[in-house]
Parts: C-alpha cells; structure tokens; sequence
C-alpha cells in the first residue's frame, strides 16, 4: 500500500529534476519545447480518484512554474489534461474495459493504443500551454505549428521511455 505511494513521490521529484535541469534547455529554433515531466500524468494507474489526479497534476505543473518562472502555464495546462484524461481513458478503452491492476503503459494495452493516448493528450497540453505563453490569435499558424512539433518530440521522447525506463 505505501510502496506504490512511495514510487509515484519518487518520479515526481526525479520529473520535475529532469524537466528543470535537462529538457527547459532543449530548443530547437523556439519551434520545438520537449515538456517530459508530463509522463507523470499519464502514468498514473487507472483508479486514481478524480480529486488526486487534479491536485497532484496542478502542484506538478506548479513546482515547474516554480522552477521556471512561468505563472501558472504549466500548472493550468497539467490541470486540463488532468481533466480531460478521463474522458480520453473513456474513448480508447478496450471492449471489455481496463483490467484492475494494470497502468496506462505501453506493456499493458500495447504499441498503438499507448501511442494515441500520449498523443492526444501531451498535444491537449501543449496546446494550452503555448496558447496561454503567446495569448493572441495573430500568431496562430506559428502556435499551432510549434505545438504539433513539440507533441512529436514530447511523444516520442515518452514512447521510448517506455521501451527503456518503464517495462512491466
């Protein structure tokens, strides 16, 4: 019971670590931001209750405000994706729903399911998240092309930490 607890604590930390001291410094012509910390959300098993996954995704996007001096960007664009991952558990899940004990990983529901699930949801925050950072309409054409850039590079970032970091 408290070890699972324990290991969510530990990956926030070694996220939010890894987002602030590693990919904050990875740009690529301002077109492309990898946000990898956002893992955390996408990870976390598939009975978390709705309040746990609101709280913990806002004080996640929150310690990055923090470390980066970006306002609440990161904390309003975790909390939507917080919202929305339901409904998007809800739309891909398999026929006979999710099985109880199993995670959102790739080992579990395989390769295309796990694919469409970070998709979405990382382009759901970056899209936020870019959007709050220019706030106008007149630069939309560059907003949207920086978030899909970003989104395959975020994605395929996760897809592989999958392959290599968390294995069944």
């Amino acid at each position: 019971m408290i070890r699972p607890f324990v290991n969510t604590i530990i990956l926030f930390i070694l996220l939010v670590f890894l987002q602030v001291f590693i990919f904050n410094s990875i740009q690529f012509s301002n077109l492309i931001n990898p946000y990898f910390y956002v893992i955390y959300i996408l990870l976390l098993p598939f009975e978390t209750p709705g309040w746990i996954l609101l709280v913990s995704s806002f004080f996640l996007g929150f310690t990055i405000d923090s470390f980066s001096n970006t306002l609440g960007l990161h904390a309003s664009a975790c909390t939507f994706m917080a919202v929305i991952r339901p409904s998007v558990l809800k739309w891909f899940s398999p026929r006979d729903g999710y099985e109880p004990g199993t995670l959102p990983r790739l080992s579990y529901y395989g390769f295309g399911w796990f694919m469409k699930y970070t998709i979405l949801l990382v382009f759901a925050h970056h899209f936020v998240i870019f959007f709050l950072e220019i706030f106008r309409l007149s630069d939309f054409f560059f907003t949207l092309s920086r978030t899909i850039f970003s989104t395959i590079f975020t994605s395929a970032i996760i897809i592989l930490s999958q392959f290599f970091v968390f294995r069944k």
